[in-house]
């Protein structure tokens, strides 16, 4: 009975600890990730699968640098670059970030209306879209921050799904292991294209943006001043690993439902999130089906909030206005107008001629050119005594971070190269 007792007290303090890292891993697994997954899949099977392995510890040592940034400085990251670095790369930030975020919600709303579609065909998808922007943009800013944070937490839990899915299919765990663990390369356009488009969707600079930020808005909720010891930084450091684990066994059982299912049905060309969740149906049956399409849903409403107010982050931060979750909206008005405006952008551009799998690549091709730059100044700051003081990254986060930036800069030249 004790030792029940003492695991149920572990979970519990296990679950306190969980926060900005679980929700960001969460958000990073958006309808458009789960788009770009599903087509990995689906074009070249298992075949990818070990990339999940890879982004694993590439991701958390990222975030990592970028929440224990926050917290040291107390302020986001973009409040850091304006004070310590030269102005026009704060405004290039600004300038990539906005369209990229604008569109990643147009499709990420898009996916998530066209899923309601999906589940309620009578119901028009633009009707999901309009209830989906109207819903988010009501509760974002009328729920206190406490409530957003929790609602957000506990909105990862559906995310569940995607670890059952696979296993509504007959599997042969030998060629899954096989994938998993041993990497499989194709030097062809196509799959060269896919490896970039998996790499841009799971270290995105909006989640960079975001992790400093709501770490402060952490901090600020707690009412009193904290000192930043060792425990402080192994707690952040344990919610951003799970977060990005978490993230990356969702990327992983996408690519595995639609690696077995969908590729080894024929059906190799996946664009939308819906086409996913639609060519499960009569392959893998109706709950495949509707856990699937449940589980985008899901992630939007996650995903969304995140973008919308990593923006607005970045905004206010820039031009020093009221800004916070923790705020009434009479008290930030600036703040929440941005997430207000980048929601209403995101919806309008279904109504201009900007496809979803458009916005996609566009966004791709400017998270792409920011990214390595952004994971650059993330490791010159992280490593900054004057800014950092004692908690400068040790010699495991800077390979880490190291080959991150690697990867991305090479990841950049060859997505700039294949579209251009």
């Amino acid at each position: 009975m004790i030792h029940k007792k003492s695991i149920v007290s572990r979970l519990k303090r296990f679950w306190k600890i969980l926060g900005p890292g679980l929700v960001t891993g969460a958000s990073d697994d958006d309808p458009s990730g789960i788009a770009t997954y599903s087509q990995a899949g689906a074009a070249y099977g298992l075949t990818t699968l070990w990339t999940s392995i890879v982004a694993f510890p590439l991701m958390a040592a990222i975030q990592q640098m970028c929440a224990r940034i926050g917290v040291v400085t107390t302020q986001g990251l973009t409040g850091t670059l304006k004070k310590h670095y030269p102005k026009p790369i704060l405004y290039t930030m600004l300038i990539f970030s906005f369209p990229a975020i604008v569109m990643n919600i147009g499709a990420d709303i898009a996916g998530m209306g066209a899923v309601g579609n999906l589940l309620f065909p009578n119901i028009d998808a633009s009707f999901f879209s309009v209830f989906f922007t109207i819903l988010l943009l009501g509760l974002i800013i009328y729920l206190p921050y406490q409530k957003i944070a929790s609602a957000l937490k506990y909105l990862c839990i559906v995310m569940l799904v995607y670890f059952i899915v696979p296993f509504l299919y007959k599997q042969d765990f030998k060629e899954i292991l096989s994938a998993t663990f041993i990497p499989k390369l194709t030097f062809d356009k196509e799959f060269v294209a896919i490896l970039v488009g998996i790499l841009g969707t799971t270290i995105s600079p909006y989640l960079f943006f975001w992790q400093a930020s709501v770490e402060v808005e952490e901090m600020k909720n707690k009412k009193k001043h904290i000192v930043v010891n060792k425990k402080i930084i192994h707690d952040i450091n344990q919610d951003v690993d799970f977060g990005m684990t978490f993230s990356g066994f969702v990327m992983y059982f996408i690519i595995l439902t639609t690696g077995t299912v969908l590729f080894k049905a024929g059906i190799h060309q996946i664009d939308t999130v819906e086409q996913a969740a639609l060519a499960l149906k009569p392959l893998a049956g109706d709950l495949a089906y509707l856990l699937f399409a449940v589980g985008i849903i899901g992630t939007g409403l996650i995903a969304i909030p995140v973008l919308s107010g990593s923006l607005s982050y970045i905004f206010t931060e820039t031009f020093g206005w009221e800004q916070g979750l923790d705020k009434k909206f009479h008290e930030a008005k600036g703040f929440y107008l941005i997430i207000a405006i980048s929601l209403i952008l995101g919806l309008s551009l279904n109504y201009v001629g900007i496809s979803p799998i458009k916005a996609l690549i566009y966004t791709a091709i400017l998270y792409g050119i920011t990214a390595p730059v952004l994971i650059a100044i993330i490791l010159h700051i992280s490593n900054n005594k004057q800014i950092m003081g004692k908690n400068v990254n040790d010699l495991k986060t800077n390979i880490l971070g190291f080959t991150a930036l690697i990867i991305m800069t090479i990841a950049a030249g060859l997505l700039l190269y294949l579209q251009f």
